[in-house]
């Protein structure tokens, strides 16, 4: 990942001169910077979070990630991005799309466009290659997030903000082990996706107290979703375990539970707000967190430090931000975030 030196947020050269003098204006900020990353704020009320908004010059930073509609973890990545970009002073252009080629053809749009930095996600990495190859080619930073833990550094991205999915599956099968479960469904929505495959790998490998089985549906057809669902509850009364990749499906599981009368518990990755609240209620036993919005806000802010200083961020490794657990012992600390929009 290389800086480009020599250009204005637009992509029009400003000559070698210029650029040394933009550096030096930037070591100059950063020596009086008074923010947690450097630059002097222009004033006390920008960006979510009462942070100051950072005099270095104006960026565009396009974050194309592989969305689902209607699946409101999104959000969170999205307002993390937001909050960052307020307080750096950039534009984001944030677009998604879970078809690969299409995500493809957006990083290439962003291409065209002539932006200062590319945030990805990876889930279908071989897909997104091509399109990652490009951005470095034309001199365009790029930094992944979210999905490709596995690829991201073969693909010569220069940062990574995410979870090992596979230390986090296998982190719940072990808490499954311990907790006692025989019989385990793990949910795929999306056949194909890295990062829900490795979910599932890790269940597997970290369960070690019984048996369990792979269950692949289709989250753009969500009730199709929680008919799968309960006809398998219904067939095998054996499961008494449902883990489920995503907060949509595991509520979309308790439904299926109840449909079926089932006595299975159902547990999850990842979460929004009212997978918070079904954690209180008691119809989710736990879930585990990967922060979806430090991963945007991380995505964005590593972008401006690299391109005000060139930092990087991690040593060459991935910034973990997960997995962490969340269950009734945290859930009221973790319950006020969520209702702010963060968690």
């Amino acid at each position: 990942m290389k800086v480009r030196q020599g250009t204005t947020s637009g992509g029009r050269a400003v000559g070698r001169r210029g650029a040394a003098l933009a550096l030096g204006a930037v070591v100059a900020v950063s020596v009086a910077a008074c923010s947690s990353t450097g630059g002097a704020p222009e004033s006390s009320g920008g960006g979510e979070g009462g942070g100051g908004t950072v005099d270095t010059p104006r960026a565009t930073i396009a974050m194309i990630t592989h969305e689902v509609p209607g699946d409101t973890f999104w959000d969170l990545i999205r307002k993390g991005a937001e909050a960052a970009a307020a307080k750096d002073n950039i534009e984001l252009r944030y677009s998604a799309d879970p078809e690969a080629p299409n995500q493809a053809n957006l990083v290439q749009s962003a291409i065209d466009s002539d932006v200062d930095g590319i945030a990805v996600t990876l889930a279908k990495p071989d897909a997104m290659a091509p399109a990652v190859q490009a951005a470095e080619a034309a001199g365009i930073p790029v930094v992944a997030f979210n999905s490709g833990y596995d690829d991201w550094k073969a693909q010569g991205v220069g940062q990574y903000f995410g979870q090992d999915e596979t230390i986090a599956g296998r982190a719940v099968g072990e808490r499954l082990t311990s907790e006692g479960a025989k019989k385990t469904l793990c949910i795929i929505q999306e056949q194909g996706q890295v990062a829900l495959e490795s979910r599932c790998a890790g269940v597997t490998q970290g369960f070690t107290g019984g048996s369990t089985e792979i269950l692949n549906v289709n989250s753009k057809d969500m009730p199709s979703v929680e008919a799968t669902i309960t006809a398998k509850l219904q067939q095998d009364p054996s499961i008494d375990h449902v883990v489920a990749l995503g907060a949509p499906i595991a509520l979309t599981a308790v439904q299926s539970k109840a449909n079926a009368g089932s006595n299975a518990t159902v547990v999850t990755f990842d979460t929004n707000s009212a997978l918070v609240d079904a954690i209180e209620a008691g119809d989710v036993a736990w879930a585990v967190d990967q922060q979806p919005y430090l991963q945007g806000y991380l995505a964005v802010d590593s972008l401006w430090l690299y391109l005000n200083n060139g930092n990087t961020i991690g040593g060459g490794t991935p910034v973990l931000t997960g997995p962490a657990f969340i269950d009734s012992s945290n859930i009221d600390a973790v319950a006020e975030y969520a209702r702010n929009g963060t968690r």
